[in-house]
C-alpha cells in the first residue's frame, strides 16, 4: 500500500512538473504578446530544456517569434544583430523539422504566414517572413550607410530564408561579390540559375566574371559560358566571353567557329572582329588580319585595339620590306631599293592615321608617341617628329631615345 502511494506521489509530482512547464510556455507567450521580450525569453528558454514541451514544435515558434521581434528592435544591425537573426532562423527550421517538414500542418502554416501591408496585426505573419522582412529592411539600411559587409550579411540572411526571392537571392551574391566574397556570391548567383522563369542572364555574367578573374579558373569559366549560351544563344556579351575563353584556352579551331556564327548575327561588332583579326594573323594571314582590323575602326572609329592593331600591322610590313633591302646585294640594291623604300614609306603612311588616332584615345601613352616619332622621323615630317620629340623629352626625359 505504501508503494502505490509512493507511485501516485510519484506521478503527481511528474504531471504537475510538466504542468508547470505548459504554463512557463503560455507565459511566455503572454509576455512576448505585451512586448516584455526579455522575461519572455528567458521563459522560452527554460521551456526548450524540459522534455516534454522541448520536444514541441509550438515550443521552438514562440521562440522564433521572440528573437525575431528581438532582432527587428535591435537598431544598432551589427554582426550580434545578424546573429540572433541567425539564431531564430534556427528556431524556425527546427519547428518545421519537429513537423516533419509538413507545410500543410497547423503551426506549419502560422511559420509561413505571409505579412501582408495594410492588414491588422492579427492578420500578420509572425514567422519565416516577418524574420526575412525585418532582415531585408536592416540589409538596405546598412547598404545606404555603405556598409557593405554587414548588408550582405543582412541581404545573405534574408536570402536563406526565403530562397525563391530572387530580387534578395540577387542582392545577397551582389554584395558578397562587392566585398570579395566569392564563395558566397557563387553559392547565391548559382541557386538563381535553379528558378524557373527567372531572367539568369546577370547571374551567368557574374559567375563567369568570378571564375575567369577571381578564381583565375578559364575552364570553369567556359563551362558557365557554354551553359549560359544554351538558354541564351542570341546574347552578343556571351559570345564575346564565349570567344575570349577559347582564345584563352588555345581551343582556336573552335573559336573559329564561335567568331564566325558570331558574326553573323552581330558583324559590326568590334570585339569579335579584333578576335577574328587576332586568328587570321596568328595562322600567317596577314593581310586577313588587317582586313579585320580595319572593320573594326569602320564600325567604331573610336575602338582603341583596332586603331593600334591595324597601325601595327602596316608597320610590321614596312619594317620586314625595310630588313629585306637592307639584306639586298649591291646589285639588287641598285635594282630594287628605290622602289622598295617607296612601298615602305607608303605603309608607314598607311599606319600614320591609325597609331595618330590611338595616341588620342590613349594620350599618356608614350610607346604610342616613340611609334609616331619613328614614322614622322622616317617620312621626313621635320616639325611633327620634333613636337613629339619634346613631348617625350618632357615625359622620359631628354635622354629618352637612348633609353
Amino acid at each position: 500500500m505504501k508503494k502505490l502511494i509512493l507511485s501516485l506521489a510519484v506521478v503527481g509530482i511528474a504531471s504537475t512538473v510538466a504542468f508547470g512547464q505548459k504554463k512557463v510556455v503560455k507565459s511566455a507567450e503572454k509576455n512576448l504578446n505585451r512586448g516584455n521580450l526579455e522575461e519572455a525569453y528567458t521563459e522560452i528558454k527554460t521551456a526548450t530544456a524540459d522534455e516534454e514541451t522541448g520536444a514541441q514544435s509550438e515550443t521552438y515558434f514562440i521562440k522564433g517569434k521572440i528573437e525575431t521581434k528581438m532582432f527587428e528592435a535591435d537598431s544598432s544591425n551589427t554582426q550580434s544583430t545578424v546573429d540572433l537573426g541567425r539564431v531564430a532562423q534556427e528556431s524556425f527550421v527546427k519547428t518545421f523539422e519537429m513537423e516533419n517538414n509538413d507545410s500543410t500542418s497547423k503551426v506549419s502554416k502560422d511559420l509561413f504566414k505571409e505579412v501582408l501591408p495594410d492588414m491588422p496585426p492579427n492578420f500578420q505573419g509572425e514567422g519565416i517572413y516577418r524574420l526575412k522582412n525585418a532582415s531585408f529592411n536592416k540589409a538596405i539600411a546598412k547598404y545606404e550607410e555603405e556598409d557593405m559587409e554587414l548588408s550582405h550579411e543582412f541581404f545573405a540572411l534574408a536570402a536563406d530564408l526565403d530562397p525563391n526571392d530572387t530580387s534578395i537571392v540577387f542582392n545577397a551574391g551582389y554584395t558578397a561579390n562587392m566585398i570579395g566574397n566569392t564563395e558566397a556570391a557563387k553559392k547565391y548567383f548559382t541557386e538563381l540559375l535553379d528558378v524557373p522563369e527567372y531572367n539568369k542572364l546577370n547571374a551567368y555574367y557574374f559567375l563567369i566574371q568570378i571564375a575567369s578573374a577571381e578564381d583565375n579558373d578559364p575552364e570553369e569559366a567556359y563551362r558557365v559560358v557554354t551553359e549560359a549560351r544554351e538558354e541564351y544563344p542570341d546574347d552578343k556579351g556571351l559570345a564575346e566571353f564565349e570567344i575570349q575563353l577559347l582564345l584563352q584556352l588555345d581551343k582556336m579551331d573552335e573559336a573559329m567557329t564561335s567568331i564566325e556564327k558570331a558574326l553573323v548575327n552581330d558583324p559590326n561588332n568590334p570585339a569579335i572582329r579584333l578576335r577574328y583579326g587576332y586568328l587570321k594573323e596568328k595562322s600567317g594571314d596577314m593581310e586577313g588580319a588587317l582586313e579585320e582590323y580595319k572593320k573594326t575602326v569602320e564600325a567604331d572609329p573610336e575602338f582603341f585595339e583596332g586603331n593600334y592593331y591595324a597601325g601595327a600591322i602596316y608597320l610590321d610590313k614596312a619594317r620586314n620590306i625595310i630588313t629585306e633591302v637592307n639584306n639586298l646585294s649591291d646589285d639588287e640594291w641598285e635594282a630594287k631599293s628605290e622602289t622598295m623604300l617607296k612601298e615602305a614609306d607608303g605603309l608607314y603612311l598607311e599606319a600614320l592615321p591609325y597609331f595618330t588616332k590611338a595616341s588620342e584615345l590613349k594620350p599618356d601613352n608614350t610607346d604610342i608617341m616613340e611609334i609616331l616619332f619613328q614614322i614622322h622621323t622616317r617620312l621626313k615630317n621635320e616639325a611633327k617628329a620634333e613636337e613629339y620629340n619634346q613631348i617625350l623629352s618632357d615625359k622620359l626625359g631628354d635622354n629618352w631615345i637612348e633609353r
